[in-house]
């Protein structure tokens, strides 16, 4: 295998650091990075609009590219059968899947840059890519075994590539991400055609906010702009702890969301429905698998099952808002950390508050939104700490 040339533009920056990629690769990487956090934001907007299920079939929208403008365009069609067209809703979920598709070839062209010097590198992930394009029209076809089938190869074929790459050229990130974002299409189809499935609709959100993830540690390492302290090492690890709290947040919240229990407690905060203890099911609130062929729109958990699920949501948000404050107040003390000490402080009080504010007005929709993108903000910061931070050099 043959090996990446170092990058001429590095120049003063650290041999252990800095990776050897295209120049302009970063400013690609940031690009994803700004479009991937749209596609999660505008998405959150979809779900809590309910317009999840507003196209009926996929990857088109009642047989169109785009999507119908009204319903007399679509009367005949198939997928009318299963859902009546609403054209202000249609545009949403269309929408939406037309910029996660830009981003998966932004994506695409990242692993290309990134693997081109690897062998066969190129010629492997544009064999994953063909395999995938393949295997969409074979779904539309009604083959899905064998576009499930396509499908799997072509990820096997990145994830095998990833794991025998280095990360010297970010060709382990970039494939990887790569295969990440082939999944969350795969998510994306399960999500309409098996009915907004909670698992489905929450593993799409956790596959977002990966795909998010790795593009943005991408992006800083490719930027090759690192934070050099003593205790880097230390930090690195509470920023782990962080980041696996955040993580488990954010899954519940995307449970809460897809099971339709955040107004469970009704608009009772700090207690539910009068009570700091009220009736609840853990056991039927979190049966992660009920089957296909149900239809989850608007959520089919009794009350109780749905009050376990927010109960849950709220202990656990007590939990990282400790955290994330002490660790914003550890920061603070770290010489030439302030700026990030005071981002995460007032991103942490603000998603807290936003929760709050969500329960309190009866979940309104720029609120609840709002509430999705202060969990990837969240984010933001602690990847890119861990991105960042490392120790002086010798």
């Amino acid at each position: 295998m043959s090996k990446p040339a170092a990058s001429k533009s590095a120049g003063h920056r650290p041999a252990a650091y800095r990776p050897a990629v295209y120049r302009h690769f970063h400013r690609i990487a940031w690009l994803a990075v700004a479009l991937a956090f749209g596609v999660i934001v505008f998405g959150a907007f979809v779900r809590l609009s309910n317009a999840g299920l507003s196209c009926p079939d996929w990857p088109t929208c009642y047989g169109r590219a785009a999507w119908p403008t009204a319903a007399s365009q679509v009367v005949d069609h198939v997928a009318t059968e299963i859902r009546p067209v609403e054209v202000h809703k249609a545009w949403r979920e269309q929408f939406h899947r037309m910029i996660a598709g830009t981003l998966g070839l932004l994506v695409l062209g990242l692993a290309l840059l990134a693997a081109r010097k690897r062998r066969h590198g190129v010629l492997q992930l544009l064999a994953a890519s063909a395999l995938v394009a393949i295997a969409i029209p074979l779904y539309m076809q009604g083959q899905h075994v064998a576009s499930s089938v396509l499908a799997i190869v072509a990820e096997a074929i990145l994830l095998f590539a990833a794991l025998r790459w280095s990360n010297v050229d970010l060709a382990r990130n970039s494939t990887l991400t790569l295969a990440v974002i082939i999944f969350q299409a795969l998510l994306g189809m399960w999500t309409v055609t098996w009915l907004l499935k909670p698992i489905v609709v929450m593993g799409h959100l956790l596959g977002g906010l990966l795909t998010f993830s790795l593009l943005l540690w991408g992006a800083w390492r490719a930027t090759a702009l690192p934070i050099r302290l003593a205790e880097a090492h230390v930090l690195r690890k509470f920023v782990i702890i962080g980041l696996v709290l955040l993580g488990v947040q954010i899954a519940l919240g995307g449970w809460t969301s897809a099971n339709y229990a955040a107004l469970a407690c009704g608009n009772d905060f700090p207690t539910c429905v009068g009570r700091w203890w009220p009736p609840h099911d853990f056991r039927e609130g979190f049966v992660l698998w009920r089957g296909i062929g149900v239809d989850y729109e608007g959520g089919i958990l009794d009350g109780e099952a749905r009050i376990a699920i927010q109960l849950a949501h709220r202990m656990m948000a007590l939990v990282v808002f400790v955290y994330l404050l002490w660790f914003a107040l550890k920061l603070l003390r770290t010489p030439g950390m302030r700026g990030w000490a005071t981002l995460l402080g007032l991103l942490t009080l603000a998603q807290v508050a936003l929760g709050i504010a969500n329960v309190k007005l009866g979940l309104p929709l720029t609120v609840a939104v709002l509430h999705n993108a202060g969990a990837v903000l969240l984010l933001f910061v602690l990847v890119s700490l861990l991105a960042r931070l490392c120790p002086p050099e010798h």
